[in-house]
């Protein structure tokens, strides 16, 4: 059982994606307990999904989201001759310029490349006529977004958090001890299979240090990000200046991902844009959970005190003008309450200066996710 089953059971979108009915406790139980550190290679059925390439072998059944800027539409399909369920994103090249061609093409090669549990896998990729077909797991719980959006309107528990970044931070880790920089994480990016494994997919963004042989420190290439991804990425990549940036942006982002989670809204996002760059770039340092980042409409995490451990062997003192951190607990106006590891850990992602951030793997080590579990619930 796992830890989300006694939240979605009620509703009907993911049991619809499932194929058999989930009883009410089967999601929150997986997420729960301690997060998947194993990996099994896909079994003798899944190898045949793995090596089929015939597009009658499989079935759409539903439309269940889009990606790409809106370019790939995503489907739940069976393979028809094993009955597995799949994922199917389809995408019409002729709709797309040499920029997003490239980086499908990015994506598809590093998807080969890339071994991991907490890195999404492509089984199979070929072309119909002028549509990419993509055949990947079937992600039966879908994105961390989606999850928001239909069980967790005002944001997750700091439990669930925990574990789903988890997961996230160690397929990051593992990309950046390979040299990439993943340029686009974000809950709809994070994805978590019916047995409560995450990972790290949207790949297209991901770009490598290594160039011509050479390992380089900074990265100076800065694609046509869309607007919608902004809130995300961190000043230096916004910047755009000479000194450019690495892998500790990717850290930002996952601070920003933390507080969508936790709040069910993404910070930044009713911000006007370039009001919104200002704040990053040049704004007095503010509290990652602070109403003025947050859509004015809905509920908020409000702080009050400052100086909290930052969880990995140093301490952060942090401040938002008048706001301050609480070193005792979080509260939101719906008695949500966050312990101070998991302000510790946004706060230290949050840092302005990449070089104070962080690193994935220090990251991993940080107090808040050695957590009992049962604490905060």
């Amino acid at each position: 059982m796992s830890l989300l089953d006694c939240f979605c059971t009620s509703r009907t979108q993911v049991e619809s994606l499932r194929p058999e009915k989930q009883s009410e406790t089967s999601i929150h139980q997986y997420l729960v307990d301690e997060p998947t550190l194993s990996w099994s290679p896909p079994s003798t059925r899944a190898s045949e999904v793995v090596c089929s390439t015939n597009v009658s072998h499989y079935e759409l059944q539903v439309e269940i989201g889009r990606g790409f800027d809106n370019l790939t539409s995503v489907h739940l399909a069976r393979h028809t001759p094993t009955g597995t369920l799949v994922t199917i994103k389809i995408t019409n090249l002729e709709n797309c310029n040499e920029e997003r061609l490239k980086a499908l093409q990015k994506a598809v090669i590093l998807s080969h490349f890339f071994r991991h549990p907490n890195i999404t896998t492509y089984w199979t990729v070929f072309t119909v006529g002028s549509w990419l077909w993509v055949i990947s797991p079937f992600m039966a719980y879908g994105s961390a977004s989606q999850l928001l959006r239909t069980y967790f309107p005002e944001g997750m528990s700091e439990t669930l958090i925990r574990n789903i970044l988890f997961g996230a931070v160690r397929g990051l880790n593992y990309l950046h001890q390979n040299d990439c920089i993943h340029r686009s994480i974000k809950a709809s990016h994070i994805l978590i299979s019916g047995d409560g494994l995450v990972t790290l997919s949207g790949l297209s963004h991901l770009h490598s240090l290594v160039k011509h042989g050479q390992r380089h420190r900074a990265v100076y290439d800065f694609p046509q990000f869309s607007t919608s991804v902004q809130p995300w990425l961190s000043p230096e990549l916004l910047r755009q200046d000479l000194h450019g940036y690495n892998v500790k942006s990717d850290i930002y982002s996952v601070g920003i991902t933390a507080c969508e989670l936790a709040s069910g809204q993404v910070p930044f996002q009713d911000m006007h844009r370039t009001q919104m760059l200002l704040q990053k770039l040049k704004g007095p340092p503010y509290s990652p959970l602070d109403i003025s980042i947050f859509p004015q409409s809905e509920s908020r995490m409000k702080s009050s005190r400052s100086g909290i451990d930052s969880g990995i062997g140093e301490s952060v003192l942090v401040s938002s003008g008048t706001h301050t951190v609480n070193s005792d607990r979080l509260h939101t106006p719906s008695s949500k309450t966050f312990s101070p590891a998991f302000f510790s850990l946004v706060q230290l992602c949050l840092q302005q200066d990449p070089e104070k951030r962080p690193s994935a793997s220090s990251l991993l080590s940080h107090v808040f996710f050695k957590q009992p579990y049962f604490e905060f619930l």
